[in-house]
Parts: C-alpha cells; structure tokens; sequence
C-alpha cells in the first residue's frame, strides 16, 4: 500500500501539471509493455484513452504557449486537473477498501489541485512580462516535469513522490515570490 501511496503523490502532482500528459504516459507505458503495470492502471492502456489524453495534450501543448489565453485554459483546468488527480489515484490504488479509495481521491485531487493553483499563479504572474520567452519555458518546464515525473511514478514510485513533493515546494515557493514582487511592482506604480 505505501507504494500505491508514493505513486498517488507523484502522479496526482503530475497532474496538477499537465493531466493529459499524465494519462498519456500511462497509456502508453501499459500499451507498449514499457513498464509492467498493474491491472489497475488497464483503464489507461485503451487505444481511446490514449489518443485522446494524446489530442488534449497537443491542444494543451499549444494553448499553455499563448500569454493570457494559457490563464483562460487554466481557469477552466481548475476542476479538470483535480479531477484527474483524483481518478488517477483511484485507479493506483485498485481493489482497495472504500475508506482507502475514498483517502486517495481526497489525496489526489488535493496534490493536483495545489500544484495546479501553484502552476496558475506563476503563469498569470509570468503574463505580466512583456516577453512571450518565459511562458514558453515555464509551459516546456511543466510538460516535461509531468511526464517524467509520472514515468519515474511507474518504476521508482517513492523516488518519485520525493522528487514531485520537492518540486512542488520549490514552485509554490517561487510562487509566492512571484507574487510578492508583482505586488510590489504594481504598489509602485500605484505611488
């Protein structure tokens, strides 16, 4: 169980990132044998469920470059990733008791809600400046953390709990960075 546990926090953060990069990397794992996966991960491995967290992801790929427009698409995201996480976590944990079940869908909508609202704000900070360069990077950096980090999930799960719970607090820090000196920013201009 506490490997189930491990692979909820880093995919459920993962999802908070990018949910479609997520259920594509486990449909594909399952799909082409990458990773033996558990019979709780087969609901990702259906040729639908792939090509269409693939098509999401190419429009999300394209939407997450777009200053301002990549706000919108995180506004309606705010319920997209959470539930995502949620169902993910689900299907990690299996066949296990309601109580449990139930534990990590809180815990994976949680995880992916956090990292989503950290991801937003950087993004609607980032939006400030005049240049499109950092919206790139920042949206490459996310999509590329997502799918290492739920690869990493499948075959070290607790390396990459470790590593998503240390990325999550560095970006919430930077967050709240971010934050504070656009406030001071705005404040100044205000005087």
């Amino acid at each position: 169980m506490s490997t189930a546990i491990a692979q909820v926090v880093a995919l459920a953060v993962a999802s908070g990132l990018n949910v479609y990069a997520t259920v594509a990397v486990l449909g594909l794992a399952g799909h082409f044998h990458l990773v033996a996966l558990p019979d709780q991960f087969r609901a990702f491995d259906h040729p639908v469920v792939i090509g269409l967290a693939l098509a999401m992801y190419l429009v999300e790929f394209v939407a997450d470059k777009i200053p301002w427009f990549d706000s919108v698409w995180d506004a309606i995201h705010t319920v997209v990733r959470p539930l995502g996480g949620a169902w993910i976590a689900v299907n990690t944990v299996g066949h296990a008791t309601p109580a449990a079940t139930a534990a990590a869908a809180l815990l994976g909508g949680t995880l992916a809600l956090t990292t989503h609202v950290t991801k937003a704000s950087t993004r609607a900070a980032a939006n400030v400046s005049p240049e499109p360069f950092s919206n790139w990077l920042l949206s490459t950096a996310e999509d590329m953390v997502a799918v290492g980090v739920s690869y990493v999930a499948l075959r070290h799960p607790y390396a990459a709990a470790t590593i998503a719970l240390t990325l999550l607090a560095a970006a919430i820090s930077f967050a709240w960075m971010i934050v504070r000196f656009v406030r001071r920013r705005a404040a100044r201009r205000q005087t």
